[in-house]
């Protein structure tokens, strides 16, 4: 067995029963890299000592919390945190592949309910309608 296969069985066993890398350390890793950028760029371009401590700080805080999430034994927290991180994050992703295909749909037109902030989706080209919302019974007054 060589070295390099002994060393990485040690790391194996270390993390064994830890949480390691999931979508949220990922996450705050492209954060730690923004913030670097940042303070290259305040350290560099704006000569602002003010600004580059403040994102020192910042780094080493964002570190220090990916470190902790990595090594930590609290599996049980730490799928709850990265879940509660998934769950915003495909919310965010959703709404945008929605708002593209809405704008790609020509046939239709789209209204939100001012009230429950359903979408609603109507035929174009039938003139000023009122639409009733499925949801909350609240009427549009509209265009198509």
């Amino acid at each position: 067995m060589g070295v390099f296969r002994q060393a990485a069985n040690a790391i194996t066993r270390f993390m064994y029963g830890r949480n390691g890398v999931d979508a949220l350390n990922r996450a705050l890793l492209w954060v730690y890299v923004l913030v670097c950028l940042i303070r290259a760029i305040a350290a560099a371009g704006l000569r602002s000592r003010i600004g580059a401590a403040v994102c020192d700080v910042a780094l080493w805080l964002l570190m220090l919390l990916i470190f902790f999430r990595m090594f930590s034994k609290n599996l049980y927290k730490r799928r709850q945190e990265n879940q509660k991180w998934m769950n915003w994050w495909w919310g965010i992703k959703s709404r945008g592949a929605g708002a593209r295909a809405r704008h790609a749909d020509k046939e239709h037109r789209y209204f939100t309910c001012k009230q429950c902030k359903t979408i609603c989706r109507v035929p174009v080209g039938k003139g000023k309608i009122i639409i009733t919302c499925p949801k909350c019974g609240a009427q549009i007054h509209g265009k198509t």
